[in-house]
This record gives C-alpha cells, sequence and structure tokens, in this order.
C-alpha cells in the first residue's frame, strides 16, 4: 500500500468498531524467550508469545485471528510443536498485552514492522531455518502484506479463513460505505486478492466449506488469484469459520504439515 492516508475512510470510529474486538490480557508477563514485545513505532509495544518446537526447525509466524489474543494459543501451539514446527504468535494493537488501538493503517505497518523485528530476533536467538508467514481470519491480512513486501526472507505463506476483498461485503452490508466507494477498485493495492498475485513463493490456503463469515467463495478467488506456482487449496467439509480446525484436527495439521516438508529449503 502506497499512501494509507486514501484508506482514512476506513478508519472511522464506527468502522473501528465492526471490524475490531479487542481483548486485553490480564497482568504484563516478564519478557523472556517466550513472551516477546516489538515496538512497532515509539511507545507502541505488540505483544507476542513463542512457542519453541527447536532450533533446528522451520517457524511459523502467525497471526491470529479477531477477537483472539496470544494466549488463546498455549494449548494449540503444542500441536504445532508436535509436528516439529516452532510458533511465533502475535497480538494486534490493544489486544492481548499490547499499546494502543488498531486501524487498518497501522494493522499493516504493525505487522511489516513485527516482521522484520521477529526475524532479526529468531535470528539472534539461532532459530536460522526456514520461516513462514500464516494469517487466520483478519490476521490473513497482515499475512498476505507481509508476504507482499518480504516473500525473498520466507519459504511460504499459509491462508486460514482468509478474505479477498477484506472487508468490503461487511462495510457495505452495514452501509458505512458505499458499494462504488473508489476504495474498492481494482489497482488500489488494497484487496488481499490483487497482492496475492504479486506473492510467487510456494502458498497453502485453508477454508471451511460452510463458513458463514468469510464465505468459501474468497478462498477460491485467492486461490485462482495467487501468483505461486505451487499452491494448494484445502477445503475443510462440514465446517465453520470457527470450528474448522476442530471439525478436521487430523487433516487441518496434516496439511500443514506436508506443506512445510515440500516447501522446506535445505
Amino acid at each position: 500500500m502506497k499512501n494509507f492516508d486514501s484508506f482514512a475512510v476506513l478508519d472511522t470510529p464506527e468502522i473501528r468498531g465492526i471490524i475490531f474486538y479487542p481483548r486485553p490480557a490480564y497482568g504484563v508477563p516478564k519478557y523472556d524467550e517466550k513472551n516477546l514485545f516489538f515496538e512497532t513505532e515509539p511507545g507502541v509495544r505488540i505483544g507476542c508469545r513463542f512457542y519453541q518446537a527447536g532450533r533446528d526447525r522451520p517457524t511459523i509466524l502467525f497471526f491470529h485471528g479477531n477477537g483472539e489474543i496470544v494466549t488463546d494459543y498455549d494449548d494449540i501451539a503444542t500441536l504445532y510443536n508436535q509436528k516439529n514446527i516452532n510458533l511465533l504468535v502475535t497480538d494486534y494493537r490493544g489486544y492481548g498485552f499490547s499499546d494502543g488501538s488498531p486501524t487498518i493503517a497501522n494493522l499493516l505497518t504493525d505487522a511489516k514492522n513485527i516482521f522484520s523485528r521477529a526475524k532479526k530476533w529468531l535470528k539472534e536467538k539461532g532459530f536460522t531455518k526456514n520461516l513462514y508467514v500464516m494469517g487466520r481470519s483478519l490476521g490473513s491480512i497482515s499475512a498476505i502484506e507481509v508476504a507482499k513486501e518480504y516473500q525473498n526472507d520466507l519459504t511460504g505463506l499459509i491462508v486460514e479463513s482468509g478474505s479477498a476483498t477484506n472487508f468490503r461485503s461487511l462495510l457495505t452490508m452495514h452501509g458505512l460505505v458505499s458499494a462504488d466507494h473508489p476504495i474498492w477498485k481494482e489497482g488500489n493495492n488494497f484487496f488481499s486478492k490483487e497482492k496475492i498475485r504479486r506473492i510467487n513463493i510456494p502458498t497453502l490456503i485453508i477454508h471451511a466449506e460452510q463458513d458463514g463469515i468469510i464465505p468459501v467463495q474468497e478462498a477460491k478467488i485467492l486461490y485462482e488469484n495467487s501468483g505461486a506456482n505451487s499452491k494448494k487449496l484445502i477445503v475443510i467439509p462440514r465446517a465453520d469459520h470457527n470450528n474448522l480446525m476442530y471439525a478436521a484436527l487430523e487433516l487441518y495439521f496434516k496439511s500443514i504439515s506436508e506443506f512445510i516438508e515440500s516447501s522446506i529449503i535445505q
């Protein structure tokens, strides 16, 4: 995105109230090799949590879904670790232990700053193996932005329950932005379906067949627009937006594990 000011229409209190559902966490953890804080601008720190499988294992930088916070992944991360994958989960402004309040502009700029700082931290700690970026739901917007900007530093991209057209359906449905507003025009480099065309690293897209929040058609659009030569779309049958992982736990983690194994750079 070249000019965030052109998207100021999305940063009104009414729209932020629809898009974001910040949840605070209670008590600030001590900074250590599990609980991390990355400063994205002076005075603003974003809380992250690192779940280690091993220094010689691949790592996923994970942008979670809306209404979630990093501590929600304490149990889920074990399933990644069992597949020999390190998981680094990041919050957003106003979520968990993080400072500030979220906007669309800082969602995107923070994602890139977090990636840069996370990559540096991982290298300093000896985690130099393959690095992936993954985003679930709202987090897919951050993950695709990171992959677009830093694909030369990544081994692959994973999108789970992601939107191709970001918030268009939601905001037009609520009458907060008109359907013919210039922001929705192709060429503005706002839609994830536009950005993913420029991403050529291996890409895995996972979506629920019966997703009522972000319809599965959005995943198909992302897949069709993906610029990757190696790409795969996994549709979880009889699952919805919030239960697709548990609806097919074996398929979900098998898909991620096989994707990583097939794309790892030795």
